[in-house]
Protein backbone atom coordinates (compact mmCIF):
# COMPACT_ATOMS: atom_id res chain seq x y z
CA UNK A 1 0.00 0.00 0.00
CA UNK A 2 1.40 3.66 -0.40
CA UNK A 3 -0.53 6.90 1.34
CA UNK A 4 0.47 10.32 -0.95
CA UNK A 5 0.38 13.34 0.87
CA UNK A 6 -0.20 16.82 -0.58
CA UNK A 7 -1.37 20.15 0.06
CA UNK A 8 -3.81 21.15 1.36
CA UNK A 9 -6.01 17.38 0.30
CA UNK A 10 -4.12 14.09 1.25
CA UNK A 11 -4.97 11.37 -0.82
CA UNK A 12 -4.04 7.83 0.18
CA UNK A 13 -3.45 4.82 -2.16
CA UNK A 14 -4.16 0.79 -1.83
CA UNK A 15 -3.24 -1.47 -4.52
CA UNK A 16 -3.57 -4.94 -4.91
CA UNK A 17 -1.33 -5.82 -7.93
CA UNK A 18 -3.76 -5.46 -10.62
CA UNK A 19 -4.73 -2.70 -13.15
CA UNK A 20 -7.25 0.01 -11.94
CA UNK A 21 -7.55 -1.55 -8.91
CA UNK A 22 -6.32 1.18 -6.39
CA UNK A 23 -8.68 2.59 -3.98
CA UNK A 24 -7.98 6.46 -3.06
CA UNK A 25 -9.11 8.29 0.15
CA UNK A 26 -9.32 12.14 1.07
CA UNK A 27 -9.18 14.66 3.27
CA UNK A 28 -9.80 18.28 3.24
CA UNK A 29 -10.87 21.01 5.13
CA UNK A 30 -14.05 21.76 3.22
CA UNK A 31 -15.36 24.23 0.93
CA UNK A 32 -15.25 27.14 2.85
CA UNK A 33 -12.04 27.06 4.11
CA UNK A 34 -10.88 26.57 0.40
CA UNK A 35 -12.80 29.06 -0.80
CA UNK A 36 -11.42 31.38 2.03
CA UNK A 37 -7.85 30.25 1.23
CA UNK A 38 -8.20 30.65 -2.08
CA UNK A 39 -9.47 34.48 -1.16
CA UNK A 40 -5.87 34.75 0.66
CA UNK A 41 -3.91 33.58 -2.04
CA UNK A 42 -5.25 35.59 -4.96
CA UNK A 43 -4.73 38.73 -2.77
CA UNK A 44 -0.83 37.96 -2.68
CA UNK A 45 -0.89 37.37 -6.35
CA UNK A 46 -1.42 40.81 -6.87
CA UNK A 47 1.50 40.98 -4.71
CA UNK A 48 3.64 38.58 -6.55
CA UNK A 49 3.00 40.57 -10.02
CA UNK A 50 3.98 43.79 -8.09
CA UNK A 51 7.53 42.24 -7.11
CA UNK A 52 6.42 41.84 -3.68
CA UNK A 53 7.28 38.21 -2.71
CA UNK A 54 9.41 37.76 0.27
CA UNK A 55 10.35 35.64 3.29
CA UNK A 56 7.21 36.84 5.37
CA UNK A 57 4.58 36.01 2.71
CA UNK A 58 6.38 32.73 2.67
CA UNK A 59 6.04 32.35 6.45
CA UNK A 60 2.47 33.73 6.38
CA UNK A 61 2.02 30.41 3.16
CA UNK A 62 3.59 28.51 6.22
CA UNK A 63 1.35 29.43 8.93
CA UNK A 64 -1.72 28.24 6.38
CA UNK A 65 -0.27 24.72 6.35
CA UNK A 66 0.37 24.38 10.04
CA UNK A 67 -3.68 25.51 10.50
CA UNK A 68 -3.95 22.60 7.59
CA UNK A 69 -1.94 19.98 9.79
CA UNK A 70 -3.16 20.59 12.89
CA UNK A 71 -7.13 19.87 11.81
CA UNK A 72 -5.64 16.76 9.73
CA UNK A 73 -4.16 15.64 13.12
CA UNK A 74 -6.99 16.28 15.30
CA UNK A 75 -9.26 14.28 13.11
CA UNK A 76 -9.38 10.95 15.32
CA UNK A 77 -11.94 9.44 12.73
CA UNK A 78 -9.25 10.34 9.78
CA UNK A 79 -6.44 9.45 11.46
CA UNK A 80 -7.56 6.28 12.90
CA UNK A 81 -8.68 5.12 9.37
CA UNK A 82 -5.18 6.06 8.05
CA UNK A 83 -3.97 3.60 10.80
CA UNK A 84 -6.22 0.87 9.73
CA UNK A 85 -4.96 1.16 6.28
CA UNK A 86 -1.89 -0.28 7.80
CA UNK A 87 0.60 1.04 4.54
CA UNK A 88 3.76 -0.18 3.71
CA UNK A 89 5.84 3.01 2.74
CA UNK A 90 4.44 6.57 2.33
CA UNK A 91 5.62 9.22 -0.86
CA UNK A 92 5.17 12.13 0.70
CA UNK A 93 5.13 15.89 -0.50
CA UNK A 94 8.44 16.91 1.21
CA UNK A 95 7.80 20.66 0.49
CA UNK A 96 4.96 20.71 3.21
CA UNK A 97 6.34 20.02 6.95
CA UNK A 98 3.24 18.44 7.91
CA UNK A 99 3.86 15.40 5.70
CA UNK A 100 6.75 14.24 7.68
CA UNK A 101 4.79 14.90 10.89
CA UNK A 102 1.69 12.87 9.85
CA UNK A 103 4.22 9.78 8.72
CA UNK A 104 5.36 9.87 12.26
CA UNK A 105 2.29 9.24 13.42
CA UNK A 106 0.94 6.69 12.15
CA UNK A 107 4.66 5.02 12.48
CA UNK A 108 4.78 4.59 8.42
CA UNK A 109 8.32 4.66 6.74
CA UNK A 110 8.56 7.43 3.90
CA UNK A 111 9.88 8.75 0.75
CA UNK A 112 10.17 12.23 0.10
CA UNK A 113 9.65 13.37 -3.13
CA UNK A 114 10.29 17.82 -3.73
CA UNK A 115 8.99 19.10 -6.21
CA UNK A 116 11.84 21.26 -7.47
CA UNK A 117 15.66 21.49 -7.32
CA UNK A 118 18.36 19.77 -5.32
CA UNK A 119 18.66 23.02 -3.33
CA UNK A 120 15.17 24.05 -3.16
CA UNK A 121 13.87 25.77 0.50
CA UNK A 122 13.19 23.07 3.20
CA UNK A 123 15.24 19.87 1.28
CA UNK A 124 17.50 17.76 2.30
CA UNK A 125 21.34 18.96 2.66
CA UNK A 126 23.42 18.15 0.34
CA UNK A 127 26.83 18.22 -0.25
CA UNK A 128 26.66 22.04 -1.67
CA UNK A 129 29.94 23.93 -2.32
CA UNK A 130 29.31 27.73 -2.09
CA UNK A 131 31.76 27.91 -4.50
CA UNK A 132 29.96 26.80 -7.38
CA UNK A 133 26.18 25.81 -6.18
CA UNK A 134 23.91 28.23 -5.86
CA UNK A 135 21.78 28.50 -2.87
CA UNK A 136 17.95 28.75 -2.85
CA UNK A 137 17.14 32.18 -3.36
CA UNK A 138 20.42 33.86 -4.45
CA UNK A 139 19.22 33.88 -8.15
CA UNK A 140 22.99 32.73 -9.29
CA UNK A 141 24.04 30.28 -11.61
CA UNK A 142 26.86 28.06 -10.99
CA UNK A 143 29.62 30.20 -12.78
CA UNK A 144 29.74 32.74 -9.71
CA UNK A 145 32.39 36.11 -9.46
CA UNK A 146 34.23 36.84 -6.07
CA UNK A 147 30.86 38.93 -5.31
CA UNK A 148 28.23 36.25 -6.43
CA UNK A 149 30.15 34.01 -4.04
CA UNK A 150 30.10 36.46 -1.21
CA UNK A 151 26.33 36.41 -2.04
CA UNK A 152 26.39 32.84 -1.83
CA UNK A 153 27.84 32.22 1.30
CA UNK A 154 25.80 34.67 2.96
CA UNK A 155 22.61 33.00 1.51
CA UNK A 156 24.38 29.41 3.07
CA UNK A 157 24.43 31.06 6.39
CA UNK A 158 20.60 32.41 5.94
CA UNK A 159 19.06 29.38 4.54
CA UNK A 160 19.47 27.13 8.55
CA UNK A 161 17.93 30.23 9.69
CA UNK A 162 15.16 30.19 7.63
CA UNK A 163 14.24 26.70 8.32
CA UNK A 164 14.11 27.21 11.82
CA UNK A 165 11.72 29.45 11.26
CA UNK A 166 9.99 27.66 9.41
CA UNK A 167 9.92 24.79 11.58
CA UNK A 168 8.56 27.65 14.78
CA UNK A 169 4.79 27.54 12.69
CA UNK A 170 4.82 23.59 12.71
CA UNK A 171 6.77 22.56 16.33
CA UNK A 172 3.83 23.44 18.54
CA UNK A 173 1.65 20.70 15.99
CA UNK A 174 4.16 18.47 16.44
CA UNK A 175 4.38 18.31 20.32
CA UNK A 176 0.27 18.12 20.20
CA UNK A 177 0.30 14.82 17.91
CA UNK A 178 3.19 13.27 18.20
CA UNK A 179 3.73 10.73 21.33
CA UNK A 180 7.15 11.57 21.25
CA UNK A 181 6.70 15.45 21.04
CA UNK A 182 8.66 17.71 18.84
CA UNK A 183 11.75 15.76 17.39
CA UNK A 184 15.16 17.06 18.84
CA UNK A 185 16.60 18.82 15.49
CA UNK A 186 13.17 19.58 14.37
CA UNK A 187 12.60 19.65 10.58
CA UNK A 188 16.05 18.43 9.72
CA UNK A 189 15.97 15.59 12.19
CA UNK A 190 12.65 14.66 10.06
CA UNK A 191 14.63 14.97 7.12
CA UNK A 192 17.10 12.64 7.95
CA UNK A 193 14.68 9.58 8.35
CA UNK A 194 13.11 9.46 4.95
CA UNK A 195 14.29 6.15 3.20
CA UNK A 196 14.84 8.41 -0.08
CA UNK A 197 14.52 11.54 -1.34
CA UNK A 198 13.30 11.90 -4.88
CA UNK A 199 13.80 15.62 -7.24
CA UNK A 200 11.54 16.94 -9.48
CA UNK A 201 14.49 17.76 -11.55
CA UNK A 202 17.15 16.81 -14.17
CA UNK A 203 20.39 17.64 -14.97
CA UNK A 204 19.24 18.48 -18.58
CA UNK A 205 17.81 22.16 -16.09
CA UNK A 206 19.92 21.16 -13.02
CA UNK A 207 23.37 22.35 -12.55
CA UNK A 208 25.91 19.39 -11.90
CA UNK A 209 26.56 18.79 -8.53
CA UNK A 210 27.49 16.07 -5.80
CA UNK A 211 25.00 13.36 -4.95
CA UNK A 212 24.30 11.14 -2.20
CA UNK A 213 23.20 7.67 -2.42
CA UNK A 214 19.61 8.22 -0.80
CA UNK A 215 18.93 10.73 -3.85
CA UNK A 216 17.51 10.20 -7.08
CA UNK A 217 16.22 12.51 -9.77
CA UNK A 218 13.02 12.19 -11.46
CA UNK A 219 12.28 15.41 -13.37
CA UNK A 220 9.75 14.97 -15.90
CA UNK A 221 7.09 12.77 -14.31
CA UNK A 222 4.49 14.72 -16.81
CA UNK A 223 6.21 14.62 -19.80
CA UNK A 224 4.87 12.22 -22.79
CA UNK A 225 4.24 12.41 -26.47
CA UNK A 226 1.65 14.94 -27.79
CA UNK A 227 -1.79 13.63 -28.44
CA UNK A 228 -3.44 15.69 -31.22
CA UNK A 229 -5.29 18.80 -30.30
CA UNK A 230 -9.04 19.36 -30.86
CA UNK A 231 -10.46 20.42 -34.07
CA UNK A 232 -11.25 23.93 -33.05
CA UNK A 233 -7.87 24.71 -31.63
CA UNK A 234 -5.99 22.67 -34.22
CA UNK A 235 -8.32 24.96 -37.03
CA UNK A 236 -7.37 28.17 -35.19
CA UNK A 237 -3.50 27.61 -34.78
CA UNK A 238 -3.36 26.90 -38.63
CA UNK A 239 -4.60 30.43 -38.98
CA UNK A 240 -0.89 31.70 -38.39
CA UNK A 241 0.20 29.64 -40.95
CA UNK A 242 4.34 28.81 -40.28
CA UNK A 243 4.54 32.11 -37.81
CA UNK A 244 2.85 29.46 -35.82
CA UNK A 245 1.76 30.21 -31.61
CA UNK A 246 2.95 31.24 -28.57
CA UNK A 247 1.47 29.30 -24.94
CA UNK A 248 0.90 31.53 -22.15
CA UNK A 249 0.54 30.39 -18.47
CA UNK A 250 1.42 31.49 -15.12
CA UNK A 251 0.31 28.56 -13.61
CA UNK A 252 -2.27 26.59 -11.68
CA UNK A 253 -2.10 29.42 -8.78
CA UNK A 254 -2.01 32.55 -10.62
CA UNK A 255 -5.30 32.01 -13.01
CA UNK A 256 -5.11 35.87 -14.04
CA UNK A 257 -3.64 38.80 -13.23
CA UNK A 258 -5.18 41.39 -11.57
CA UNK A 259 -2.48 44.54 -11.84
CA UNK A 260 -4.80 46.19 -15.02
CA UNK A 261 -1.43 48.66 -15.48
CA UNK A 262 0.63 44.79 -16.46
CA UNK A 263 -2.71 43.81 -18.73
CA UNK A 264 -1.90 46.96 -21.01
CA UNK A 265 1.79 46.49 -21.35
CA UNK A 266 1.28 42.53 -21.93
CA UNK A 267 -1.69 43.50 -24.24
CA UNK A 268 0.63 45.96 -26.27
CA UNK A 269 3.39 43.74 -26.66
CA UNK A 270 1.24 40.51 -27.95
CA UNK A 271 -0.68 43.31 -30.41
CA UNK A 272 2.66 43.60 -31.87
CA UNK A 273 3.86 39.96 -33.14
CA UNK A 274 2.13 37.66 -35.82
CA UNK A 275 2.07 34.31 -33.97
CA UNK A 276 -0.92 33.44 -32.32
CA UNK A 277 -0.77 33.69 -28.19
CA UNK A 278 -2.72 30.95 -26.22
CA UNK A 279 -2.86 32.18 -22.57
CA UNK A 280 -4.71 30.04 -19.90
CA UNK A 281 -6.39 32.95 -17.84
CA UNK A 282 -9.76 32.82 -16.41
CA UNK A 283 -12.06 34.55 -18.68
CA UNK A 284 -14.78 35.98 -16.74
CA UNK A 285 -11.51 37.42 -14.40
CA UNK A 286 -10.79 39.86 -17.58
CA UNK A 287 -11.44 43.42 -17.55
CA UNK A 288 -14.45 44.35 -19.54
CA UNK A 289 -12.61 47.69 -20.15
CA UNK A 290 -9.59 46.17 -21.66
CA UNK A 291 -9.87 45.41 -25.51
CA UNK A 292 -8.17 42.15 -26.67
CA UNK A 293 -5.70 41.71 -29.61
CA UNK A 294 -7.28 39.60 -32.61
CA UNK A 295 -4.28 36.95 -32.36
CA UNK A 296 -4.79 36.40 -28.22
CA UNK A 297 -7.47 33.46 -27.30
CA UNK A 298 -8.05 33.33 -23.64
CA UNK A 299 -8.74 29.49 -22.42
CA UNK A 300 -9.72 28.37 -19.00
CA UNK A 301 -7.71 25.42 -19.42
CA UNK A 302 -5.12 24.17 -21.94
CA UNK A 303 -3.21 21.15 -22.56
CA UNK A 304 -0.19 21.97 -22.11
CA UNK A 305 2.18 18.86 -23.27
CA UNK A 306 0.07 18.39 -26.71
CA UNK A 307 0.34 22.16 -27.12
CA UNK A 308 4.27 22.27 -26.38
CA UNK A 309 4.57 18.88 -28.52
CA UNK A 310 2.67 20.62 -31.66
CA UNK A 311 5.21 21.34 -34.79
CA UNK A 312 4.40 25.17 -34.52
CA UNK A 313 4.96 25.49 -30.86
CA UNK A 314 7.07 28.45 -31.07
CA UNK A 315 7.58 30.06 -27.65
CA UNK A 316 6.32 28.89 -23.57
CA UNK A 317 6.22 32.30 -21.44
CA UNK A 318 6.04 30.60 -18.53
CA UNK A 319 5.94 31.62 -15.08
CA UNK A 320 9.25 28.97 -14.35
CA UNK A 321 7.36 26.30 -12.79
CA UNK A 322 9.38 23.20 -12.35
CA UNK A 323 6.88 21.40 -14.50
CA UNK A 324 6.98 23.77 -17.03
CA UNK A 325 10.47 24.10 -17.51
CA UNK A 326 10.85 20.30 -17.76
CA UNK A 327 7.55 20.12 -20.40
CA UNK A 328 9.62 22.66 -22.80
CA UNK A 329 12.35 20.85 -22.39
CA UNK A 330 11.01 17.27 -23.41
CA UNK A 331 9.69 19.33 -26.67
CA UNK A 332 12.60 21.08 -27.17
CA UNK A 333 10.96 24.84 -27.22
CA UNK A 334 12.39 27.92 -25.76
CA UNK A 335 10.93 29.72 -22.90
CA UNK A 336 10.27 32.99 -21.84
CA UNK A 337 10.19 33.41 -18.11
CA UNK A 338 8.01 35.70 -16.14
CA UNK A 339 9.00 34.58 -12.43
CA UNK A 340 6.61 35.68 -9.65
CA UNK A 341 7.20 34.05 -6.47
CA UNK A 342 9.19 31.20 -4.67
CA UNK A 343 11.62 28.92 -6.65
CA UNK A 344 10.68 30.54 -10.00
CA UNK A 345 13.34 33.01 -10.12
CA UNK A 346 15.99 30.62 -9.34
CA UNK A 347 14.50 28.37 -12.11
CA UNK A 348 14.48 31.22 -14.52
CA UNK A 349 18.16 31.30 -13.86
CA UNK A 350 18.57 27.68 -14.52
CA UNK A 351 16.89 27.93 -17.86
CA UNK A 352 18.65 31.07 -18.82
CA UNK A 353 21.80 29.70 -18.05
CA UNK A 354 21.24 26.62 -19.74
CA UNK A 355 20.27 29.09 -22.78
CA UNK A 356 16.64 27.47 -23.02
CA UNK A 357 15.57 31.35 -23.05
CA UNK A 358 15.38 34.54 -21.64
CA UNK A 359 13.71 36.32 -18.55
CA UNK A 360 11.46 39.29 -17.52
CA UNK A 361 10.74 40.59 -14.08
CA UNK A 362 6.76 41.38 -14.06
CA UNK A 363 7.54 44.86 -12.91
CA UNK A 364 10.10 45.37 -16.46
CA UNK A 365 7.19 44.28 -18.64
CA UNK A 366 6.15 47.00 -21.16
CA UNK A 367 4.69 46.82 -24.75
CA UNK A 368 7.86 47.15 -26.51
CA UNK A 369 10.32 45.22 -24.48
CA UNK A 370 7.66 42.21 -24.27
CA UNK A 371 7.00 42.09 -27.97
CA UNK A 372 11.17 42.44 -28.67
CA UNK A 373 11.90 39.66 -26.57
CA UNK A 374 9.62 37.39 -27.93
CA UNK A 375 10.69 38.29 -31.24
CA UNK A 376 14.47 37.55 -30.31
CA UNK A 377 13.70 34.15 -28.31
CA UNK A 378 11.56 33.01 -31.91
CA UNK A 379 14.40 34.38 -34.54
CA UNK A 380 17.57 34.21 -32.99
CA UNK A 381 18.27 30.26 -33.91
CA UNK A 382 20.90 29.70 -30.69
CA UNK A 383 17.55 29.47 -28.75
CA UNK A 384 16.13 26.44 -30.37
CA UNK A 385 19.34 25.07 -31.05
CA UNK A 386 20.16 24.87 -26.96
CA UNK A 387 16.09 23.92 -26.55
CA UNK A 388 16.92 20.64 -28.87
CA UNK A 389 20.51 19.83 -27.37
CA UNK A 390 18.51 20.03 -23.68
CA UNK A 391 15.64 17.74 -25.24
CA UNK A 392 18.02 15.15 -26.39
CA UNK A 393 20.13 15.23 -23.31
CA UNK A 394 16.61 14.53 -21.09
CA UNK A 395 14.65 12.03 -23.94
CA UNK A 396 18.06 10.01 -23.76
CA UNK A 397 18.18 8.76 -19.93
CA UNK A 398 18.66 4.87 -20.21
CA UNK A 399 15.15 4.60 -17.26
CA UNK A 400 12.41 6.81 -18.06
CA UNK A 401 11.50 8.93 -14.73
CA UNK A 402 8.48 7.20 -13.96
CA UNK A 403 9.89 3.93 -13.61
CA UNK A 404 13.31 5.21 -12.31
CA UNK A 405 10.82 6.01 -8.98
CA UNK A 406 8.96 3.10 -9.05
CA UNK A 407 11.82 0.92 -9.28
CA UNK A 408 13.70 3.09 -6.22
CA UNK A 409 10.26 2.56 -4.24
CA UNK A 410 10.21 -1.14 -4.56
CA UNK A 411 13.93 -1.60 -3.87
CA UNK A 412 13.09 0.29 -1.00
CA UNK A 413 10.28 -1.80 -0.10
CA UNK A 414 11.88 -5.04 -1.02
CA UNK A 415 15.74 -3.79 1.13
CA UNK A 416 13.51 -3.27 4.45
CA UNK A 417 14.33 0.62 4.02
CA UNK A 418 16.81 2.89 2.73
CA UNK A 419 19.11 2.77 6.28
CA UNK A 420 22.41 1.52 3.85
CA UNK A 421 21.94 4.82 1.68
CA UNK A 422 22.24 6.68 4.45
CA UNK A 423 26.17 8.04 5.57
CA UNK A 424 26.93 8.48 9.21
CA UNK A 425 27.28 12.09 8.65
CA UNK A 426 23.64 12.56 8.77
CA UNK A 427 24.08 11.62 12.25
CA UNK A 428 26.88 13.96 12.98
CA UNK A 429 26.53 17.06 14.65
CA UNK A 430 26.90 20.26 12.75
CA UNK A 431 30.28 20.57 14.32
CA UNK A 432 32.13 17.35 13.59
CA UNK A 433 30.42 17.52 10.21
CA UNK A 434 32.51 20.53 9.43
CA UNK A 435 35.41 19.59 11.37
CA UNK A 436 35.10 22.27 13.32
CA UNK A 437 35.88 20.39 16.47
CA UNK A 438 38.92 19.17 14.34
CA UNK A 439 40.07 22.86 13.98
CA UNK A 440 39.58 23.84 17.95
CA UNK A 441 42.03 21.17 18.69
CA UNK A 442 44.66 21.98 16.26
CA UNK A 443 44.20 26.04 17.22
CA UNK A 444 44.83 24.71 20.83
CA UNK A 445 47.32 22.74 19.73
CA UNK A 446 49.58 25.06 17.88
CA UNK A 447 48.56 28.18 19.46
CA UNK A 448 49.12 26.62 22.97
CA UNK A 449 52.94 26.54 22.97
CA UNK A 450 52.79 29.85 21.24
CA UNK A 451 50.86 31.18 24.23
CA UNK A 452 52.96 29.48 26.83
CA UNK A 453 56.19 30.80 25.24
CA UNK A 454 55.03 34.08 24.87
CA UNK A 455 53.73 33.71 28.71
CA UNK A 456 57.43 32.85 29.92
CA UNK A 457 59.02 35.47 27.32
CA UNK A 458 57.33 38.07 29.42
CA UNK A 459 57.59 37.06 33.19
CA UNK A 460 61.48 36.66 32.42
CA UNK A 461 61.79 40.24 30.83
CA UNK A 462 59.51 41.14 33.67
CA UNK A 463 61.47 40.11 36.48
CA UNK A 464 65.01 41.38 34.40
CA UNK A 465 63.31 44.65 34.62
CA UNK A 466 62.43 44.59 37.48
CA UNK A 467 66.27 43.97 38.67
CA UNK A 468 67.41 47.21 36.57
CA UNK A 469 64.81 49.26 38.70
CA UNK A 470 66.37 47.93 41.91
Amino acid sequence: MLLQLGNPVITGFSYTGRANSYKTSTWSLGEKYIKEYNGWFLEQQTQFLLGRDNFHGFLNFMGHLSFQCDKLLGDKEMINFLQRERYDITILDAFNPCSFILAQKLGVRYVAFFPGTLNGPLSIALPSPVSYIPVFGSQLSDHMNLWARAKNLFYSVLAPVGQELVWSKFREVAERHLESGSPAGGLSKLHQEADLWAFNTDFSLEFPQPLMPYTVLVGGLLNKPAKPLEQDLELWISGFGEAGFIVVTLGSMVSSISVDPLLVEMMAGFSRITQGVLWRYDSQRWPPHLDRPPNLRLVDWLPINDLLGHKKARLFITHGGQNSLLQAVYHAVPVLGIPLFGDQFDNAVRAETKGLGLTISPTNITGGLLSSTIQTIIHDTKFKSSALTLSRIHRSHPVPPALRLVQWVEHILHSGGGTHLRPASLAQPWYQRYLLDLVLLFCVGLLGPIGLCWAMCRNRNSRESHKKTQ
